[in-house]
This record gives C-alpha cells, sequence and structure tokens, in this order.
C-alpha cells in the first residue's frame, strides 16, 4: 500500500487535465500492473508535465516503446 499512496502523490502535477486522467489510471489500473508496468509508469511520471500531456493527447509521437503498454492504458483514462 505504501507504494500506491506515493504513486498516487507523484501523480499530483501542475495541469488540471493531467491530475485528472493520472488518478482514474490510479483508481482503474495501477493495481493490475505488474513490476515492468510499474516500472513504466514510474518512468512517464518522471517526464515533465506538458511532454507526458502530449504523449497521453498523442500530440506527440511515442518514440519510445518501452512504455507503450501503460501509455495505452492512460490513453483510455
Amino acid at each position: 500500500m505504501k507504494e500506491f499512496e506515493r504513486a498516487r502523490w507523484r501523480c499530483r502535477r501542475g495541469m488540471l487535465e493531467l491530475d485528472i486522467v493520472l488518478q482514474r489510471f490510479m483508481d482503474v489500473h495501477y493495481r493490475q500492473l505488474d513490476e515492468v508496468g510499474l516500472q513504466q509508469f514510474e518512468r512517464l511520471l518522471a517526464l515533465p508535465d506538458n511532454d507526458l500531456w502530449d504523449l497521453i493527447c498523442a500530440k506527440q509521437a511515442n518514440c519510445d516503446v518501452q512504455w507503450q503498454s501503460v501509455l495505452e492504458l492512460l490513453q483510455k483514462s
């Protein structure tokens, strides 16, 4: 549970839209991620807000296939 709360805290961002998408993702998908998915999510959270938002909205091409599965879940959230 500690990791879940830490991840939820990291999902608090400067963009309201990003906060909403990330919180929905946490509620629906986070607990179902395997270890690889958790690592992918952590890497995505390390991105600046605008870059992450552009990836989620598909405004920016995803050049890194290592987080494609988690990015697809985020896009559905």
